[in-house]
């Protein structure tokens, strides 16, 4: 054993039991802190993003687009839009629900990082429970799943049957429809053709109001206006536009004029074509609303007609085809339609 220099100092017995104390106190080796971490329960990662990304006012992952407030606070887009809505029907700002700042669509931004990583999250599919990405989720639910539900092929002939799709085949090889007689399927069949020539004496209805030989259509603006009632109920209404030598106005009302329409989880909007100038004769006007140039909101199709005396049509529902676009529309700082008018007096 070599010999210490006198460089190099010797350690004291209080030196060494100092260093045996330090070494003792490092706590556990890695291998032991790899097994006590793994000892604790842990949840998944998807289940911890979930509660991240959820929506700050349903608390559930958004199904689609998700806009954030300033502040970073996440609402998707129904609740983003039914809280402007909700705010345009009080006269107030509207605010975020968690840091109550002040939301708008021009101060609240789409997050694209939050919508792209919602849709890659693992969802499991409401019939058969397997586990799915979010984005391929609703594809299987209604096309490949084998327990959607699904009806009966010859269902067209009057058959009701609904069940599992893994049964529908051994169902149809069983099923007693195809084998009636025409007799038997001939109301069924008769129903389905009235149902279907309803459908289309609309859209031909609109084909021959095009012949008309005096037609009109404006783009019109409805903005919002109050009340100077009590209650400052919010409705809508156009400028004066020219149709057929006399001037017009368009008004809209929420849920036909009710109280309290911020109450109501379902909008409706109503609306009143006006004849605002003095005619000389008694005028038959047809219209059809279509959505527009500027409209956001598809429109199903529908023919208004009203004979114009001294008498006023009654409010009438808007024919959107989708209910929840009434949210849409009232989160907008105005509502863009077209208008299309045909004069038949003859």
């Amino acid at each position: 054993m070599s010999e210490a220099t006198e460089s190099d100092p010797i350690p004291t017995s209080s030196e060494t039991s100092v260093i045996t104390d330090i070494k003792e106190d490092e706590g556990p080796s890695p291998k032991k802190r790899k097994t006590a971490f793994d000892e604790e329960p842990s949840e998944k990662l998807e289940h911890r993003l979930g509660g991240i990304l959820c929506c700050a006012v349903c608390l559930d992952l958004p199904p689609a687009a998700v806009y954030q407030c300033s502040n970073g606070h996440l609402m998707c887009a129904p609740c983003f839009t039914h809280l402007l809505a909700d705010a345009r029907l009080r006269d107030e700002s509207a605010t975020c629900p968690n840091c109550r700042v002040e939301i708008s669509k021009t101060s609240a931004s789409r997050n694209l990082a939050v919508e792209k990583t919602v849709s890659e999250l693992p969802s499991e599919c409401k019939h058969c429970t397997r586990v799915f990405p979010r984005h391929s989720l609703q594809h299987h639910e209604e096309k490949t799943c084998e327990d959607r539900l699904t009806g009966c092929r010859f269902a067209c002939i009057g058959c009701g049957w609904r069940g599992p799709a893994h049964e529908a085949r051994a169902h149809e090889a069983a099923c007693a429809h195809p084998r009636k007689s025409a007799s038997d399927v001939v109301g069924v069949l008769a129903e389905r053709d009235r149902a279907a020539a309803d459908q289309l004496r609309i859209y031909t209805q609109i084909f021959d109001l095009l012949s008309y030989e005096k037609i009109t259509f404006n783009d019109l603006q409805l903005k919002p206006y109050r009340t100077e009632e009590f209650v400052h109920k919010l409705y809508y209404e156009t400028l004066r536009f020219p149709s057929f030598g006399h001037q017009w106005v368009v008004k809209a009302f929420i849920n036909n004029n009710q109280p309290h329409p911020a109450h109501a989880a379902q909008r409706e909007i109503t609306y009143q074509l006006l004849l605002k100038s003095k005619a000389q004769c008694e005028l038959a006007v047809q219209w059809v609303w279509a959505r527009g140039p500027f409209g956001e909101a598809r429109l199903r199709p529908r023919v208004g007609a009203h004979t114009f005396r001294d008498d006023e049509p009654a409010p009438r529902p808007l024919p959107l085809a989708d209910p929840d676009d009434a949210n849409r529309l009232l989160s907008n700082k105005a509502i863009h339609f077209r208008l299309i008018m045909f004069l038949t007096t003859k």
